[in-house]
């Protein structure tokens, strides 16, 4: 059975990552700007806060939602979400991508759903019309 959502979120936890990578702001932003031209996405606009004395968070602003990370260098870990919406943008090359550049020896993450078209239509207090969804590949 197919999933008719109007998203995909995938939530990756990043392990083992470089130190010098995740506490460099430039660096984060430049990685995470690429991640979603990588991924066919359109930037709208990216937002990068240094944390005294270490630590990055930040987001990628896309015409098809958005990229997020958080890091934690002292630790080596660095939390990202690649939300994404429509057929023309691939968030699992991001990940990819990202992946690499942190130089990251181990990674989880899982895809989550999201904007489940029959929900929407089911919990709508309103006549809704045609509604456009990205077809879970098989």
């Amino acid at each position: 059975m197919k999933l008719e959502t109007l998203g995909r979120h995938i939530l990756i936890e990043f392990y083992n990552c470089d130190e010098e990578i995740l506490k460099n702001p430039t660096l984060i932003k430049e990685h995470m700007n690429e991640a979603a031209k990588i991924a066919n996405a359109t930037i709208v606009e990216s937002v990068f806060h240094h944390f005294n004395p270490y630590g990055v968070s930040g987001a990628v602003i896309i015409s098809e939602s958005h990229l997020a990370i958080h890091t934690w260098p002292e630790y080596g870990y660095a939390a990202v979400d690649v939300f994404t919406c429509g057929d023309k943008i691939d968030p699992w090359t991001a990940f990819k991508f990202l992946e690499d550049v942190f130089k990251s020896d181990r990674s989880e993450s899982i895809e989550v759903p999201r904007g489940m078209v029959d929900k929407i239509r089911n919990y709508s207090k309103k006549e809704l019309g045609k509604i456009t969804f990205k077809p879970e590949e098989e």
